[in-house]
C-alpha cells in the first residue's frame, strides 16, 4: 500500500499529516512554526514530525509515494522555490530539495490556500464538482480555482490574491501597502476592526460590555453578538457579506465555477456571513450563473490543507488525484 505525506506550513503552526492513497488522514500532528529559528530548523523539524508519523503507523519510508506540502507566500511550484513568505521570512528558500533531503523521497510544494482548496475540490466540500472556485477568509482573504482537477496558476503563479484588489468604499492601509485592499475589510482583523469603529462611532453594543477593551475584539466575539441580535454585529456581518459577494461575482463571472467553497478561520461564521453573501449575489450576478452557483462551506475545515497538499504531491508524482 502506499502512503502519502501532506504538510500545512503556517506562520503560528506546522501540521503533518500521514494519509492513505486516497487521502485519508491516518494520523497527524501538529508543532509551533517558531518561524524565528530559520527555514533549515522548520524543515528539519518537519522531517523529524513526518518520520514520527511514519514510525508510529509501523511505515518504512519506501512506502511514501510523496510529499506534499503548502506554505504561504509566493511559492514556484515547478521549482519547489518559497519565493517569498512575510510570515516566515523566507525569500527563495528550495524547500521541495531541503525536504526532499531529509526524507528521500519526491517532495512537491504550492501555496497554503491552493493547497487548502485542492484538497476541498478533491475530497472535500467540492469533490462533485468538476469546476471549483475556493475562498480562505482568515487572517487575509485568497483564493485558487480548481478545474478537473487541475490548478489555475497564471503567468506567475499569483493567481487568486483576490485580497489585495482595491475596492471601492474601503480606507484602510493594507499591510501589502496598497490602500483599499479587500482584505481590510473581508478577514477576521477586519471583522473586528468594522465592528470596533462602528462602536466607536457612537453606537451601543453588547461587545462594549463583553470587551471593555475594544483593541480585543474578535471577529469569534462579533459572531457571538450577532446570534443575541445585536444591530452593531448583524450589520457588520451584512457589510462583510456584501463586499464579499462583489468579489465573488467578478470571479464567477470570469471563471464560471459550478461550485464556490468558503473556508477558514472567518468562514465559522457561517450563515451569519455567507446569508448576506448569497442575498447580494442575486442581483450582481448574470442570470446564466445565479441559480447554478452553491455556496458552500469546507467540509475539511482544518484538515483540508495536509489533503490537498498530498492529493496534489501524488498528482505531481504522476499517481491520479483520485
Amino acid at each position: 500500500m502506499n502512503y502519502l505525506i501532506g504538510i500545512d506550513l503556517g506562520g503560528t503552526n506546522i501540521v503533518c499529516g500521514l494519509l492513505d492513497a486516497e487521502g485519508n488522514v491516518l494520523r497527524q500532528a501538529k508543532r509551533p512554526t517558531e518561524a524565528d529559528r530559520g527555514h533549515e530548523d522548520i524543515i528539519r523539524r518537519i522531517a523529524g514530525t513526518a518520520k514520527e508519523l511514519m514510525s508510529e503507523q509501523g511505515i518504512d519510508s519506501r512506502e511514501v509515494l510523496a510529499v506534499g506540502m503548502g506554505t504561504p507566500g509566493r511559492v514556484n511550484p515547478e521549482m519547489g522555490v518559497s519565493v517569498s513568505s512575510a510570515n516566515l521570512g523566507w525569500k527563495n528558500v528550495p524547500v521541495a530539495a531541503l525536504l526532499r533531503e531529509q526524507l528521500g523521497r519526491p517532495v512537491y510544494i504550492d501555496n497554503d490556500v491552493r493547497m487548502y482548496v485542492y484538497g476541498e475540490a478533491m475530497k472535500g466540500a467540492g469533490a462533485a464538482y468538476r469546476y471549483v472556485l475556493g475562498v480562505t477568509v482568515g487572517t487575509g482573504i485568497a483564493s485558487a480555482f480548481v478545474a478537473d482537477g487541475r490548478l489555475h496558476y497564471g503567468r506567475t503563479f499569483s493567481a487568486g490574491e483576490i485580497g489585495h484588489v482595491a475596492m471601492d468604499g474601503l480606507t484602510h492601509r493594507c499591510n501589502c501597502g496598497k490602500t483599499g485592499c479587500l482584505e481590510t475589510l473581508v478577514s477576521a482583523p477586519g471583522i473586528a476592526r468594522y465592528a470596533r469603529e462602528t462602536i466607536q462611532s457612537g453606537r451601543n453594543s453588547i461587545l462594549q460590555q463583553a470587551f471593555p477593551d475594544l483593541d480585543k475584539l474578535t471577529a469569534a466575539a462579533v459572531s457571538w453578538a450577532y446570534d443575541q441580535g445585536d444591530a452593531v454585529a448583524i450589520e457588520t456581518m451584512e457589510t462583510v457579506g456584501e463586499y464579499l459577494a462583489k468579489a465573488l461575482a467578478f470571479n464567477i463571472t470570469v471563471l464560471g465555477p459550478e461550485a464556490v467553497i468558503v473556508g477558514g478561520g472567518a468562514a465559522l461564521a457561517g450563515e451569519r456571513l455567507l446569508g448576506p453573501v448569497k442575498r447580494r449575489l442575486e442581483g450582481l450576478l448574470p442570470n446564466v450563473h445565479r441559480e447554478q452557483v452553491p455556496i458552500h462551506t469546507a467540509k475539511w475545515n482544518d484538515e483540508a490543507g495536509i489533503i490537498g497538499s498530498a492529493l496534489f504531491a501524488k498528482f505531481s508524482a504522476g499517481g491520479e488525484s483520485s
